[in-house]
């Protein structure tokens, strides 16, 4: 019995050892085979340059600077021996560029440095062109290190259509865990059209496939793609955007320029700017918390992500949903005695001594208060509201920018949603004039005004040749034959306000060179944080509890091809609205826009 099961134990044994033999030799034959193809055949991803943007014309808004970038051959850290090696290579970098920090390099080159890393080591990012070729013959003889092409993003403009154009920065872990390319690239769209299209603008890597031997030198090339990247036009001028930037100077706000025919902007500025070219190898703390603590806030993008009160840039909308009801016509008759009692509380019109009898028209000219009060007590808000939203109010205008804000149209099912109480009509009276809870943003007052000057939907577009915004919008538009109707007596009223006496902006407009049809309006400002009131200083608390003034307008007013819309923070510091729309339709016509 013994002796069996010492057989029964060596037949066992060489079982085992036959088995793993076998496994050894043919079961991990593949696996092996495809380790020592690794081994011998190297991959090496090639980055994409970075697309140019141009506006309109071809002049250049983001562009590719040429310079170099020094990478140190890699084990001269981890090994002891080699660390003099390191520390020379540094020196005779230091000696062509002494401006550069030694030991920002060498902690630069430490943090890559590893028994892993076949690859040089990238310790200098940029060098212009200018200042390396006299040294690059120098830099590229000695054989630890290596000296390449790279570009780095500038823009030609510095902050001018800072907000549109955007700016790129350096890809953090998430963003080189969402988009392999920026590992690459090593920057990626941080804001602007720079972020909308940062998949069209990076483009799409390439690679080279070399053989290599076991000294790691390249025997044969066996396959080559070339990187690739696309450049964007824009639909913007940038003569008429540098204009905007000068005639807003030290003021706060926003100005769109809107060529209604298919929706592209001409020019749009949020203000103040900031220069792109500070965040494009990072911005200092320094100049990041002066931008930060600005009270004008430079850093939010105000033509999509400002909420503000529309004040009665809004009546003409409103004004719509009254003649839709049935139950007001535009020659109905309202008298103005300058406010409206109701539940104990005077809402007054901004005319105290009041405006007399109103219609529609005169009451779009003169703004008047109470009429749009009386209105919206008849129509009610549930009338009001849904006309408002489709005009666009409360959604995104789908404009080519990134993280747009939706704005709030108060409604009775708002305010039970959100707080959960009802309606008041005190809150219809507010939202009849554009304060209170409703809130927009200036991308979506330029919209509404292209369609009530157009009677069509209209799509707003920075990128001029996206068939996706160009196509025809035909088949969605947001106005039947029954509201189209409607639409004269309102551009009646908003020619009244710019062209006739007593129009609310008849003195920047009377005897203007072409006929221009507007809306003015005051927004109370919201409350500011008491973080914000830390950076303000007590002289300036006047200034900025002061109210916003818009004024929205097309052109020419029988043949509507032009929107522009400005909004002044706090009515504009050396200027108004007014006298800026007036300006920027001069520098239209100046420009051949207009004839």
């Amino acid at each position: 019995m013994r002796l069996k099961l010492v057989y029964a134990f060596i037949f066992l044994f060489f079982v085992v050892i036959l088995s793993r033999v076998y496994y050894l030799s043919i079961k991990s034959n593949l696996y092996y085979e495809e380790l020592a193809k690794q081994n011998s055949v190297k991959t090496y991803m090639i980055a994409p340059v970075r697309g140019m943007i141009y506006d309109t014309r071809g002049d250049l808004l983001a562009i590719n600077e040429l310079g170099f970038s020094i990478s140190i051959k890699p084990y001269l850290h981890i090994r002891k021996k080699n660390r003099p090696i390191l520390d020379d290579e540094i020196f005779s970098i230091l000696q062509f560029f002494p401006d550069l920090n030694a030991s920002e390099i060498k902690k630069t080159y430490q943090r890559e440095d590893s028994y892993y890393n076949q690859d040089y080591i990238q310790v200098v990012d940029f060098i212009s062109y200018d200042d390396m070729i006299k040294h690059y013959s120098n830099l590229n003889l000695r054989k630890n290190l290596k000296v390449e092409p790279q570009v780095k993003r500038k823009y030609p403009y510095n902050e001018v259509a800072s907000h549109v154009i955007g700016y790129i920065g350096k890809a953090n872990t998430q963003d080189i865990s969402e988009n392999p390319i920026s590992k690459l690239t090593g920057h990626i769209g941080k804001s602007g059209i720079e972020r909308y299209y940062n998949d069209v603008l990076q483009g799409e890597q390439g690679h080279r496939e070399v053989r290599i031997n076991a000294l790691n030198k390249e025997i044969e090339e066996l396959s080559f793609k070339s990187a690739y990247s696309n450049d964007l036009n824009l639909s913007i001028d940038i003569r008429l955007q540098q204009y905007l930037s000068e005639i807003f100077s030290d003021n706060a706000g926003v100005a769109i320029v809107v060529d209604v025919d298919d929706g592209s902007i001409l020019a749009a500025g949020s203000f103040p700017e900031y220069n792109l070219n500070s965040f494009v190898e990072g911005i200092s703390v320094a100049e990041w918390k002066e931008l930060s603590n600005n009270p004008d806030h430079p850093f939010t993008n105000k033509m999509i992500n400002g909420l503000y009160p529309p004040g009665s840039v809004v009546k003409m909308g409103v004004a719509l949903s009254f003649l839709k009801s049935g139950l007001m016509g535009a020659a109905s008759q309202i008298t103005c005695e300058g406010f409206v009692e109701l539940g104990g509380r005077n809402f007054r019109c901004w005319n105290r001594s009041g405006h007399g009898h109103m219609d529609l028209k005169h009451a779009l000219q003169q703004s008047c208060d109470v009429y749009f009060y009386e209105g919206g007590l008849r129509v009610g808000i549930d009338r009001i509201a849904p006309v408002l939203s489709n005009l666009g109010f409360g959604s995104k205008t789908g404009v080519d920018l990134p993280s747009e804000f939706i704005g709030t149209v108060p409604s009775r099912e708002w305010k039970m949603l959100r707080y959960k109480r009802e309606w008041s009509a005190g809150e219809t009276l507010n939202t009849s004039i554009g304060q209170g809870a409703f809130l927009v943003t200036p991308m979506q007052i330029a919209r509404y005004t292209a369609q009530i000057a157009t009677g069509k939907n209209v799509r707003l577009h920075f990128f001029k040749n996206n068939l996706d915004f160009n196509k025809s919008v035909e088949d969605d538009e947001i106005f039947n034959e029954f509201d189209k109707s409607f639409l004269p007596y309102i551009r009646e009223g908003m020619y009244a306000v710019m062209n006739e006496p007593g129009g609310t902006a008849y003195r920047y407009f009377n005897n203007f060179p072409i006929q221009v049809a507007g809306k003015t309006g005051t927004a109370q400002v919201i409350n500011f944080s008491q973080a914000e009131k830390k950076n303000i200083r007590e002289s300036d608390l006047e200034y900025y509890s002061r109210s916003h003034t818009w004024i929205t307008s097309y052109a020419p007013y029988k043949k509507p091809k032009y929107v522009v819309t400005v909004l002044l923070e706090h009515g504009g510091r050396s200027t108004t609205s007014a006298k800026v729309t007036a300006d920027i339709y001069r520098k239209m016509m100046e420009l051949g826009y207009i004839k």
